[in-house]
């Protein structure tokens, strides 16, 4: 189904709240997607396309045109060019994707023999958000979760903040410690041994002297408040991680980067 959008129309308008308001983009249950590499990961790794949104004053790609063909029964929104520039935050696309959210499920987190994930607890970033995803991937975590009141996973910023590992990774919204750890109680006694890791500048453990080859569910706090009560007394251990100079903690992205690379430097090593 082809259509055309050439004014801040209804149309227009609807697709413009999903980059600005959570509560719609939840409601609808989808997202935009910019950039190519995330576009192209979306489609790799199977997420539901609903919409193509395309400058139709352009001679698009190839990967544009291969896009398009691939999705004959999804809306293609042919875009005055300063309406898809608007959208896509950024003047150089040529086409952007309406794309399904996933349910938030825990059990969308594979619990592998060498399970590793992240909880990310009331981030305010999205963009924060993105890099603790990436490096998620990167160091071959087996999912994110957020819980609290937080910025939202499928804000555009943190999507494109991901560079495409969204939509490798999954990632979870929980409201709080008492699902997460519902879910973790119910791991273990499936005969997983999770062992949940807090990182705090007073931990217990150095990050380096601790065995990260079990499986582990690190927990990250928030950038400004850090970890809450609920989620330290559900911690089996406190992580620091060693530090020198004038400053008194890490960035929490840059926190859980550190931690992810040395369970990843671990499990290699064994």
């Amino acid at each position: 189904m082809a259509t055309r959008i050439s004014s801040r129309n209804a149309r227009f308008q609807q697709l413009q709240t999903l980059l600005s308001n959570r509560n719609k983009r939840h409601r609808a249950g989808e997202f935009l997607v910019q950039g190519v590499r995330p576009l192209t990961m979306a489609v790799e790794h199977g997420w539901a396309v609903r919409a193509l949104l395309y400058d139709g004053d352009r001679r698009l790609s190839q990967w544009a045109r291969d896009l398009l063909a691939a999705h004959p029964d999804v809306e293609h929104v042919r875009m005055a060019p300063d309406l898809l520039a608007e959208l896509a935050e950024k003047d150089e696309a040529e086409l952007l994707a309406v794309v399904a959210m996933r349910p938030d499920d825990l059990d969308r987190i594979p619990a592998a023999p060498d399970f590793l994930g992240v909880v990310f607890d009331r981030p305010a970033q999205p963009g924060n958000i993105g890099a603790v995803v990436r490096s998620a991937d990167a160091f071959g975590a087996h999912g994110v979760i957020t819980t609290g009141h937080a910025a939202d996973p499928y804000d555009p910023k943190a999507v494109r903040a991901t560079t495409g590992s969204f939509f490798a990774t999954p990632v979870v919204r929980a409201p709080s410690t008492a699902e997460v750890m519902a879910w973790v109680e119910g791991r273990r006694a499936a005969g997983l041994p999770v062992v949940v890791a807090a990182t705090d500048e007073h931990g217990d453990a150095d990050v380096s002297g601790f065995d990260l080859t079990q499986p582990v569910l690190l927990l990250v706090g928030s950038e400004t408040a850090g970890l809450t009560r609920a989620w330290l007394d559900a911690a089996d251990v406190t992580l620091s991680i060693p530090m020198t100079g004038s400053a008194s903690s890490l960035n929490a992205a840059n926190a859980a980067t550190v931690v992810l690379y040395e369970a990843r430097r671990q499990r290699l090593a064994r």
